[in-house]
């Protein structure tokens, strides 16, 4: 605990401190994983991990993906299914970054 913060909610110490909650940190590194996956270093793999939307039908950003159906729950807390519904919201700009850095800034603007 830090000292002069005890008194304060989780929330009032997150905002005092500059910090995001534990969720919203957990989402951004689950975006870095699926941009790392799809864009850059483990492309290949990220063919494989995800499947893309048809191109045609979606607005936004192009690049949006489809969410997999499961029949067992315990699956529902992989990182190709928590990433998709949040992935697809991202604007076209944050998802047609040329690098990781580009990504992780505009991805921070946004949670």
């Amino acid at each position: 605990m830090i000292t002069g913060m005890e008194h304060l909610v989780y929330e009032e110490g997150l905002r005092e401190l500059g910090l995001f909650s534990l969720e919203k940190r957990s989402l951004w590194g689950d975006f870095i994983a699926a941009f790392l996956y799809l864009k850059v270093t483990y492309k290949k793999d990220g063919d494989k991990l995800f499947t893309r939307a048809c191109c045609n039908r979606t607005s936004g950003n192009g690049f949006k993906l489809k969410e997999g159906r499961f029949r067992l729950d315990i699956r529902k807390k992989f990182l190709t299914v928590r990433v998709v519904k949040h992935w697809n919201g991202l604007h076209r700009e944050v998802i047609d970054a040329p690098s990781l850095e580009t990504f992780e800034q505009g991805s921070d603007n946004l949670i």
